[in-house]
């Protein structure tokens, strides 16, 4: 005995293959969309952890000249060395400085306490009060993520008062 297909049967022949494959390209469609994310995403955190890199290894400089300061200030080391010991009238920018810098850790002391003087917004911009202020530091700092190969750099800016 032969089985009768059903009624109707022979036109939706081969509609479930068409079907499918449209749902398969809409799924490849779907797994490269979201491969592209990730890649975006891997990017991303790769570039944010380059940045902190720089910005943890310009910090750490930045932390071992404030120690070294501190023990020439308290005499343990000698004389106070120092980038630029007097105040100028041309401002310091640690950007342009840092820019003109080779990719290699850098520092940059000066001496600022004699820039700044009186006690309040009424005095600033006169003589100093006091001849022989507190000392008081500008430490910059430049370092950059990795020795070769760099992918970010940074510039840490500092005031230290020892």
């Amino acid at each position: 005995m032969q089985l009768k297909p059903a009624p109707g049967s022979k036109s939706q022949r081969g509609a479930v293959l068409y079907v499918a494959l449209v749902i398969l390209v809409l799924l490849a469609l779907l797994g490269i969309a979201a491969m592209q994310v990730t890649s975006l995403q891997e990017r991303m955190t790769a570039d944010y952890y380059a940045t902190s890199q720089a910005f943890q290894n310009a910090e750490a400089v930045a932390r071992g000249v404030e120690r070294t300061l501190m023990s020439q200030v308290n005499g343990a080391v000698g004389s106070i060395k120092i980038d630029q010991p007097l105040c100028t009238s041309a401002g310091f920018d640690p950007v342009k400085w840092a820019d003109a810098k080779p990719r290699t850790s850098n520092t940059y002391v000066r001496r600022i306490d004699k820039c700044t003087s009186g006690i309040s917004s009424v005095s600033q911009g006169k003589a100093p009060l006091n001849d022989d202020p507190n000392l008081i530091f500008q430490v910059s700092a430049y370092a950059a993520d990795r020795i070769k190969d760099t992918a970010s750099d940074a510039v840490v800016d500092t005031i230290f008062v020892p």
